[in-house]
């Protein structure tokens, strides 16, 4: 960045518009962003994923030249040579894992952090999505992790109410579930059972899965990204109600929560239906969303602060010897608990942004009640879909119930 400047300095000098300058030097880094954190895969590409999702938290002048860039992180990676791919192929299906396959098309229709995705058919003849992770993607990403709990220490004095080390340590635990695609195969095949038949939602079904490649039914539609990016009005509304209905429903219909929110894996399919791919990430829940979580947002709709912080304090959301304020409390959650309580809600770019501003600037309150709450290592991943689908709903621009549907599925909510 500090070279490009240093050269538009010169084109400027020469005569270059100073706007057309700073489009070009934001075009070229925004360019290496996708090729390096592309290439690095891993834990460097789940950081390019997550903040294509956060994006929408972002000021548009500083968001707007690296949208499209963070959105192809989402399945258009730097590719694996195919050479590679047949590698692991033969090494996961044998020698003949071309027998297998009446087509394989060497090209990846999909890329993402651990793995890749090709398009074939498999030998019964049904068109297959085969998933292949990289060689090497899990100690480099549990490598990355392990750099992370080096840090923990540090980071510590910047969030004096977070235990980070159980966090990592939890982390470490679902990225490692990740890595298994026999696992994730389970998950899918759960999730397609739960779903089958229903009329708003498509899991496709798993054909084949070893340790690192699975093949499941191929489903075609329109990525989410490009609703996000180009959608009509009623395809925003219809992605977004349905969007949300999935990740609520999961855990009481599936006893899983869908733990990987962003954009690349959703379809919108010709019949209206919405596609769900990758169950890589899932946070297993065999009774459903944690009744405390509805008693909570409850406690918090209902302006009972006093109840609240207490029942923060039992769920480990406060720490011992930390202090919260109940009314700083309530009015810090106000805007978060909003879309929950209202009949419909439009989530916009707009309120994201206006609470990512509200509670990241150190000269708020709302900054430092943020700081002095803990995350229990059990709803890490309830809390990266609950703030991951919200920012993608920002995205969409979507307008719904989604408090009805919430009060639908979260088990101890009442809105009344």
């Amino acid at each position: 960045m500090a070279g490009r400047v240093t050269m538009g300095f010169g084109r400027r000098l020469g005569g270059k518009p100073a706007e057309a300058v700073a489009a070009e030097i934001q075009r070229q880094t925004a360019d290496q962003l996708f090729r390096v954190l592309g290439e690095l895969k891993g834990g460097a590409m789940k950081f390019g994923q997550a903040l294509s999702v956060m994006e929408a938290a972002l000021p548009e002048d500083l968001a707007a030249p690296y949208r499209a860039t963070l959105t192809k992180l989402q399945e258009a990676a730097p590719p694996l040579p195919a050479d590679r791919v047949h590698a692991v192929l033969a090494k996961q299906l044998g020698a003949d894992w071309r027998g297998s396959f009446v087509s394989f098309d060497d090209g990846p229709a999909a890329a993402a952090s651990i793995g890749q995705v090709h398009r074939a058919v498999w030998r019964d003849g049904r068109e297959v999505a085969v998933k292949i992770q990289y060689p090497g993607a899990g100690p480099a990403l549990l490598s990355d992790l392990n750099q992370l709990g080096r840090l923990s220490r540090v980071l510590a004095p910047l969030a004096p109410g977070l235990e980070l080390k159980p966090l990592i340590d939890e982390l470490k635990d679902r990225i490692a579930e990740e890595l298994d695609y026999r696992l994730e195969a389970n998950a899918q095949e759960g999730f397609a059972y739960a779903f089958d038949g229903d009329p708003d939602i498509l899991v496709p079904a798993v054909v084949h899965g070893t340790d690192e490649v699975l093949v499941s039914e191929w489903i075609e539609g329109i990525p989410l990204a490009q609703i996000i990016a180009s959608g009509t009005r009623d395809e925003r509304n219809r992605a977004g109600e349905t969007y949300a209905r999935f990740l609520f429903s999961g855990p009481a219909r599936a006893g899983m929560l869908h733990a990987d929110p962003h954009p690349g894996n959703y379809r919108l399919l010709p019949d209206g239906r919405l596609g769900v791919l990758d169950f890589g990430a899932v946070n297993r829940l065999p009774d459903g969303l944690p009744v405390s979580i509805g008693r909570l947002l409850t406690l918090a709709s209902q302006g009972a602060g006093d109840t609240l912080v207490d029942g923060l304090r039992d769920e480990g959301f406060i720490r011992r010897g930390i202090e919260i304020d109940p009314d700083e409390l309530l009015r810090y959650l106000a805007p978060f608990v909003e879309p929950a309580q209202t009949d419909r809600f439009h989530f916009t770019r707009d309120w994201m942004r206006e609470q990512a501003r509200r509670i990241g600037d150190p000269r708020s309150q709302a900054y430092w009640l943020g700081v002095r709450l803990n995350m229990p290592p059990s709803y890490l991943l309830i809390h990266r879909v609950w703030l991951g689908g919200v920012a993608v709903l920002c995205q969409l621009d979507a307008e719904g119930e989604f408090g009805t549907e919430l009060a639908r599925w979260l088990p101890g909510y009442d809105r009344a």
